[in-house]
Formats: C-alpha cells, structure tokens, sequence
C-alpha cells in the first residue's frame, strides 16, 4: 500500500513547489533570511564550527545553504590511489552495473541509459562497471567535488519530476534517479571516462556548476553540451558544482577502474575527500 508520503508526492506539482521555494530562499530581506537560516540551523542541527562565514554574513538562505567551508575542514584523501567521496552524506547504494541496470532500493532499479538521458553510447561505456549513489541530507555541506581528476567532456540536463530522494522514496518509487531532474557530466581523465550525475529533488531550486554558472532548470527540453579537450580541466577534490537545496549524486566508472571499499554499504556517512574506493589503473591514461 502506497504511504500519504509517497502518495503526496505524486499529487504535488513538484516544478511550481520548487520554484516558490526558489523564490524565498533567494530572498534577501534580511528578516526573512535571518529567520530561515536560524530556524533551519536549529532544525537540522547543522555544524556551523564549519562554516567559513557567520550566521548573519550571507545575503540569502541559498548564499548560506551553499555555504563553503573553512580552509581544512574536508582534507583530501591521497589521491594517488584513491577514489574521492565527491560529497558529504551518506551511501544510498554502491556497487557493480550489472546488465545496464544500476540498483536502486530492493526490487528496485534503473538503467544507467536512463540516468543519462538515452545517450546508449555512453552507457556501454559503464557496463560492468561501478556505480556509488551519495545522499546529501539538508544538514550537510551541499557544493559536490570531483571524484577523481578529469576534463570535461559533455554535460546532458535531463528534464524531470522532483520526487524527494530519501530512502523512504528510494524504496516505493520505481527509477527515482532516472525520473528527475538532472544533470550528467561525463569527463574523462587517468580514470578513463566516468560520469558524475546530480539528481534534483523536491525543493531543489537550482543546480551550479563552476563552467556554467546556475544551470537552467524546471523546464521540458533535454540539453546536451559538448566541451573541447582541456577547455575545463578539474583535480580531484576541485569543486565542480553545488545544490541550491538538495540533494543526490550518482557516480559512475568504466570496468576496471574503481574497486569500492568493501567495508562501505548503504546507510554510511561519508565525507567530501574521504577515500570511497581505490583505484585500480593510477598510471593509465584517458
């Protein structure tokens, strides 16, 4: 039986939700940002030690929500050998691309066609490869990293619904990752080709990128960009985009590439630059 939660997502009109929200979070009337930012703080608890700014130094609750942090605070793993957590959260699921399909919660899947927006050519890429799917919750840091270094080479924005991303919805709504919004980046580097995908979700009010600026959003057209070689190339750890509120990232690696670290499953925190998995060819080219 579908919960009132699940039910009440697919009668809410998610674009005209995540607009509004848009618009107030953006809003910089510094009574209304000040209460939002305060409420927010103390509803999620959220570690403002951190943060390189004081409460009452950003301009809007977006400006705090993407709010960097202080030189130090997410050390790098070495990446030399290791595979980066592009973000803070937690691990809603990690493992191999098994016939396409990438696992999403029990009896539940989507194929990493989908996640990309039909592009068939890049799928096959990923075949047999690995996939890692971070959820980033309201309380934590919200701008994602590179995984690992790489230039880059395509971005697809794929038009969608805005379901929440949560585990709850993870597990009652079939192909949640590759029903929203999004945005797939493909790069290719000493890795090989990999993707890193950020997912909207409800209330999600826009997508950064630091090639592009905020991406446009909340419309139906898929759009697709290609890059010429070396026009934006990124280290692991570099910063490569941020959530204006939300949400979930999905990466993706060719076979041979990445070994996950075993000990990680579904459920664990992880942090922006721990090591998230090794890497299996170091000295291997593009």
């Amino acid at each position: 039986m579908t919960s009132p939660f699940i039910w009440l997502q697919h009668a809410l009109p998610h674009h005209l939700v995540s607009r509004g929200a848009g618009k107030i979070a953006s809003s910089e009337v510094p009574f209304l940002k000040d209460l939002l930012i305060r409420r927010f703080i103390d509803a999620y608890d959220v570690d403002m030690s951190e943060a390189a700014r004081g409460i009452d130094e950003y301009k809007s609750f977006n400006d705090f929500f993407t709010r960097e942090l202080k030189p130090g605070m997410r050390p790098l793993a070495d990446t030399s050998t290791h595979i980066l957590s592009p973000a803070d959260g937690a691990v809603s699921q990690i493992g191999t691309i098994e016939e396409g399909r990438i696992f999403q919660a029990k009896g539940r899947h989507f194929t990493a066609a989908q996640l990309l927006g039909g592009d068939e050519d890049a799928a096959r890429r990923f075949e047999g490869g690995q996939f890692a799917t971070i959820y980033l919750s309201p309380r934590d840091y919200h701008r994602v990293h590179m995984p690992a270094a790489g230039s880059l080479a395509s971005t697809t924005y794929v038009p969608g619904e805005l379901f929440s991303v949560n585990q709850v919805t993870a597990e009652n709504v079939d192909g949640l990752f590759a029903r929203n919004e999004r945005l797939a980046c493909l790069f290719t580097g000493p890795d090989g080709v990999f993707a890193s995908v950020m997912v909207g979700a409800m209330i999600v009010a826009g997508i950064e990128t630091v090639w592009s600026g905020l991406v446009e959003t909340h419309h139906p057209k898929l759009v697709r960009e290609s890059f010429d070689p070396g026009a934006h190339d990124l280290d692991a750890g570099d910063e490569m985009g941020r959530f204006i509120l939300g949400s979930t990232v999905v990466l993706l690696f060719e076979p041979g590439r990445v070994a996950w670290d075993e000990s990680l499953k579904a459920g664990d925190a992880v942090r922006m630059g721990q090591a998230i998995g090794k890497r299996l060819q170091p000295n291997a080219g593009a």
